[in-house]
């Protein structure tokens, strides 16, 4: 099985949800950025969904845009965000990753040549979320050649062809946005109508359901399992945390003022919100 397979028949047994933190790769900085992750995963997170730094990232609010940025001062590069997961994978041979990633990399990469580099570094799923399901037979086929598994976002508004869609072509799971909109945004922190969303997407019998945009504390973590979610990701809420703790201004490289008051902090986030997907 796949290991997005092998944990959710894991968490399945345990009766528990699954919890997936999002950070940018390079954010500040590479060595900076693994040492972050690093706690993120020791403090319980299931997965890890990972961005590559992107100078247009349209999907973004100014939260993750900054996030980017930051790690693009830095002068990151698609090969630093390769070495990058071969040390998260060296490191953590059974948790799932998956990465978010603007499609103009697959473009400019050549989008076979892209799959299996991302497939050889230790990926388990791509998203692209700039490229809306209608055009992604390509990159779902090139995807699944390379072994990397496709995930597509499903729009809390969206029709029956575009859910369709994303439940025949998503593989490990399916990217289900609790409101329409980008990342980060004043209305981040509302979750309700989360059952009606999952309910939409689980008429087309696909992937496992992540909900994500608008969750940022445990309740909302709880919400979505309560929706019928599998669990949920959470992004811009983990960025704020590590912007806290940087100093620099773009253009400028900045840099983590205190590694371990940033880990503390990561720590008992992503504690508590792997705590809020347990059962009772």
């Amino acid at each position: 099985m796949s290991r997005y397979a092998t944990l959710f028949a894991r968490l399945r047994e345990a009766k528990e949800g699954a919890f997936v933190p999002f950070f940018m790769l390079g954010d500040p900085s590479p060595a900076e950025a693994l040492d972050i992750i690093r706690a993120a995963v020791r403090a319980g997170a299931d997965a890890l969904e990972l961005g590559v730094p992107f100078s247009d990232p349209v999907a973004d609010g100014p939260t993750i845009q900054r996030s980017h940025l930051r790690a693009l001062d830095h002068g990151a590069q698609v090969a630093d965000s390769l070495e990058q997961i071969r040390t998260l994978r060296a490191e953590f041979p059974e948790l799932p990753i998956g990465m978010l990633i603007y499609g103009n990399v697959a473009f400019t990469r050549g989008i076979d040549a892209f799959y299996r580099e991302f497939a050889e570094a230790g990926a388990d799923s791509i998203l692209l979320p700039d490229i809306p399901v209608r055009e992604a037979r390509p990159f779902a086929e090139a995807a699944e050649r390379a072994g990397i598994e496709p995930i597509f976002i499903a729009p809390a508004q969206a029709s029956e062809e575009t859910l369709s869609g994303v439940a025949a072509l998503s593989r490990g799971y399916i990217y289900a946005i609790s409101r329409d909109g980008v990342t980060g945004t004043e209305r981040e922190s509302s979750t309700t109508g989360l059952a009606d969303v999952v309910a939409n997407v689980q008429r087309f019998h696909g992937a496992p359901i992540l909900l994500g945009f608008g969750i940022s504390e445990p309740q909302h973590v709880r919400d979505a399992l309560e929706a019928g979610a599998a669990g949920a990701i959470t992004g811009s809420a983990i960025t704020r945390i590590i912007e806290k703790h940087v100093e620099g201004q773009h253009p400028e490289p900045s840099h983590v003022t205190d590694m371990a008051a940033l880990q503390a902090e990561i720590t008992d986030y992503v504690s508590a919100m792997k705590a809020a997907t347990l059962a009772g």
